[in-house]
């Protein structure tokens, strides 16, 4: 059987004045999935991120948004790591990937950073890339890329990262229940109810 993850990070950087924007992505995503499987604990300031808890599936789950700025989140995630004796393999980062457009999510089980910083500082820390991990697709930017990750999305582009963050929630919720394998094969092909609507294709 597959192993399911035991702990969600959620990657982003702390401070109101980042809330809301491309790169932060995984934090929103964390907080909706805490929303949705109703946190036994409130948010701590604890293994240098917040932190919470709860129970999913008959299984100890817990979330962590590292408070260390985006390129250090390897620090607070090997901190945690070591407390609970987890193995690399039991730890899923979602994050955002330039890579992907808007309306794409990518589950994948190992493998590069795809230049992501957050996601380089976590493989040095754990000192393996050995770890699942969700992208959530921002797309390529038409400026320099530390403005455009940095800036908040577009009005027209809103009803679309909802519809993606609580589809991003129903494959982490999956892949706690199934494994990762098996929600990458119900999500990967994933496309936008929009995008379907308009092709006339059920996908």
């Amino acid at each position: 059987m597959d192993v399911s993850p035991r702990l969600i990070v959620g990657l982003g950087n702390p401070g109101t004045e980042y809330a809301g924007t491309r790169h932060n992505v995984g934090f929103d995503v964390l907080e909706a999935l805490a929303a949705r499987v109703r946190t036994a604990t409130e948010w701590q300031n604890k293994y240098g991120g917040v932190f919470c808890s709860t129970r999913f599936a008959g299984q100890p789950l817990r979330l962590l948004k590292p408070m260390t700025f985006m390129n250090s989140s390897g620090n607070a995630v090997e901190k945690l790591v070591r407390a609970l004796d987890l193995a690399t393999d039991e730890v899923l980062v979602v994050h955002d990937c330039m890579d992907l457009p808007l309306g794409r999510i990518r589950l994948r089980q190992k493998g590069s950073s795809g230049g992501q910083r957050g996601v380089e500082s976590i493989i040095e820390r754990l000192g393996t890339d050995q770890f699942p991990r969700l992208r959530v697709g921002i797309g390529r930017p038409d400026r320099a890329v530390i403005d455009y990750v940095l800036s908040g999305w577009d009005t027209d582009e809103l009803p679309l990262v909802q519809e993606v963050i609580g589809v991003s929630v129903d494959a982490l919720l999956l892949a706690i229940r199934r494994g990762v394998p098996v929600a990458m094969n119900a999500f990967n092909a994933w496309s936008p109810v929009s995008e379907s609507d308009t092709s006339g294709e059920n996908t």
